[in-house]
C-alpha cells in the first residue's frame, strides 16, 4: 500500500483488520511522515521511544492474526496536549506545568486505548487552549499544511495540522469556545463539537463551572467521526457530568442514512458576525444543496446575544482559580496574552456574572425557540480565512470592523448553550484554503448532525484531498 496514511479512519482500519496492511507498516509509515513534515509545521512535540511504538505495534499485528484485533487495533494516537497519556507530559503549552508527568491516561484516551490505539505522543496546542492560534512558550508555533504562512486553528491545531498533513490517522481534540471546529475549518476536516458530557472529560483539579468545553472527533470524514464516537462515548464515574450511553451505535445511525425531510435553518451572520465575502458565498451554496436532496432550506434573520466577551471573562476566572498557586510568583513564566487574561478574573462582580447569566439563558431560549421551528441550523464556522501562523487576528474583514472574538463568532454560543455543532468542509477560498460549514443540532441529536453531515460528504466528497507532497 503506497501511502496508508493518506486513507480515511474507517478505510485504514479495514485495511488492517483485513490484513492488507499491518500495523508495523502503519506505524513505519508515521515515522517516514513525521521526519519529512514535522520540522516544518510543528505537530507533534512529543513523542514515546520509537522502538518501545513498534513494539506495540507488532503485539497489535499479533491480537490481528489470531482474531481478537479491536476496532482501532494499531492505529497511531496523537494526543492533544492539554489532556493526559500515561507517561507523558501534559504541558498544557506553558513553562510551570513542562514537567507535568501524567501517571494516568485521560478518559477519553484510555477509552481509544482499549479500542486498540496506540498513542505515539502529543501534539501541540496553545497556553491552556487559550487561542485560535497554535502557539506557546514551551513549544512555539504550529503551521498549516495547506500553507505554512497560516495557522491550523487552535486549540487543537497540533491535532489539525498532524491530521490534514496525512501524518496520523488519528487524533484527539477538545472545544470549549470551538477549539475543534475552528482546526477542522481551517484545515478541511470534520470536527464534531458532542453534546455536552457525550465524551467523559478527565477529572480536573477543580470543579469545573464554566460547562463549555468537550472532548470532540477531529477526522478526515464523518464516518471517522462515528467510529470514533463509537470508541469513547458513555457514562465515566470521574466526570459528573458525562451522559449515559446513547444506546446506539454511531456508524449504524449513519447507516441509516437521514430519517426525513429535514426543516433547516440557514444564517448566514447570527445576527453579528462579519464574514469575508467567499466564504458567505460558498456557505450559503452549500446550504441550498440540502434543497437538492429534498430539504427545506429558510434563511432566518438576527441572532442569539453577544457573548463573547462574557464567554472570555467566565474563562479567565477559571483560568486564574487553577493557576493561584503559581500567581504571582511565577508571572514571567506565562505568555503576556494568558497573564493578561488570567488578570481580568479581579474584574469579576456579582453584577458581572449576573449579566452572563441572564445572556447564557436568552441564548438558551434563543435555541429553544429555533429548535422548535427547524431540526439543523446552518452557518458558516469562520468568518474568514486562516490568520498568519503567528497571528494576529484580523481587525477588520474587507473594509468592515472585525469582532474581538470575530474568529469563535460562530462557534461559541453553542458551546455555552451546550448544543452539539460540527464543522465540515464546503471547497476553497479565493486563497486557496479550506472553508468550513457550522451544523447545529438540538441537544442529544449528535446523530442527527452526523447525518447530514454525510448526507452532504456523500454529494461533495473531500477526504482525498489534503496538501501532502
Amino acid at each position: 500500500m503506497s501511502d496508508p496514511l493518506r486513507l480515511s479512519l474507517v478505510d485504514l482500519t479495514a485495511a488492517l483488520h483485513g490484513r492488507k496492511l499491518s500495523p508495523v507498516e502503519l506505524m513505519t509509515a508515521f515515522f517516514r511522515r513525521l521526519d519529512e513534515r514535522n520540522a516544518e509545521l510543528n505537530a507533534v512535540v512529543a513523542m514515546f521511544e520509537r522502538d518501545a511504538l513498534l513494539e506495540q505495534a507488532r503485539a497489535a499485528e499479533a491480537r490481528i492474526a489470531r482474531g481478537e484485533g479491536r476496532a482501532l487495533e494499531g492505529v497511531p494516537l496523537g494526543v492533544k496536549d492539554l489532556e493526559d497519556c500515561a507517561g507523558l507530559v501534559t504541558s498544557h503549552g506553558s513553562i510551570p506545568y513542562k514537567e507535568n508527568l501524567a501517571a494516568r491516561d485521560s478518559v477519553q484516551v484510555a477509552r481509544l486505548r482499549a479500542a486498540g490505539a496506540i498513542p505515539i505522543g502529543k501534539t501541540n496546542a496553545p497556553e491552556f487552549g487559550y487561542t485560535a492560534i497554535t502557539k506557546n512558550l514551551v513549544f512555539g508555533v504550529t503551521r498549516n499544511p495547506w500553507n505554512l504562512e497560516r495557522t491550523p486553528g487552535g486549540s487543537s491545531g497540533g491535532s489539525s495540522a498532524a491530521l490534514s498533513a496525512c501524518m496520523l490517522p488519528l487524533v484527539t481534540a477538545s472545544d470549549g469556545g470551538g477549539s475543534t471546529r475552528i482546526p477542522a475549518c481551517f484545515v478541511g476536516a470534520f470536527g464534531l463539537k458532542p453534546t455536552y458530557g457525550r465524551i467523559p472529560s478527565e477529572p480536573k483539579s477543580l470543579w469545573y463551572y464554566g460547562d463549555t468545553a468537550v472532548h470532540g472527533p477531529l477526522t478526515k470524514t464523518v464516518a471517522d467521526n462515528a467510529l470514533y464516537l463509537d470508541a469513547t462515548v458513555g457514562y465515566a464515574p470521574e466526570d459528573p457530568a458525562s451522559l449515559p450511553h446513547p444506546g446506539f451505535s454511531y456508524a449504524a445511525k449513519l447507516a441509516e442514512g437521514v430519517p426525513r425531510k429535514l426543516r433547516i435553518a440557514y444564517s448566514p451572520d447570527l445576527g453579528y458576525a462579519v464574514v469575508q465575502s467567499d466564504i458567505a458565498q460558498a456557505v450559503y451554496d452549500a446550504a441550498r444543496l440540502f434543497e437538492k436532496l429534498g430539504h427545506s432550506v429558510t434563511e432566518i434573520s438576527g441572532g442569539p446575544p453577544k457573548l463573547g466577551n462574557a464567554w472570555g471573562m467566565w474563562g479567565a476566572f477559571e483560568l486564574a482559580a487553577a493557576n493561584l498557586q503559581h500567581l504571582p510568583a511565577r508571572e514571567k513564566d506565562f505568555s503576556r496574552a494568558v497573564l493578561a487574561s488570567m488578570k481580568l478574573a479581579w474584574d469579576m462582580t456579582p453584577e458581572y456574572f449576573r449579566e452572563q447569566a441572564m445572556g447564557r439563558l436568552a441564548l438558551s431560549r434563543w435555541c429553544q425557540s429555533v429548535f422548535s421551528d427547524y431540526d439543523l441550523l446552518i452557518t458558516p464556522t469562520v468568518p474568514y480565512d486562516p490568520p498568519p501562523a503567528k497571528g494576529p487576528f484580523p481587525r477588520e474583514t474587507e473594509g468592515r470592523e472585525q469582532l474581538d472574538w470575530g474568529v469563535a463568532s460562530f462557534t461559541i454560543p453553542f458551546n455555552l448553550s451546550l448544543h452539539p455543532a460540527a464543522s465540515l468542509r464546503v471547497g476553497l477560498s479565493r486563497a486557496g484554503l479550506p472553508i468550513g460549514m457550522q451544523i447545529v443540532a438540538e441537544r442529544h441529536r449528535d446523530e442527527l448532525v452526523l447525518q447530514a453531515a454525510a448526507a452532504f460528504e456523500r454529494e461533495r466528497p473531500w477526504h482525498d484531498q489534503w496538501p501532502v507532497r
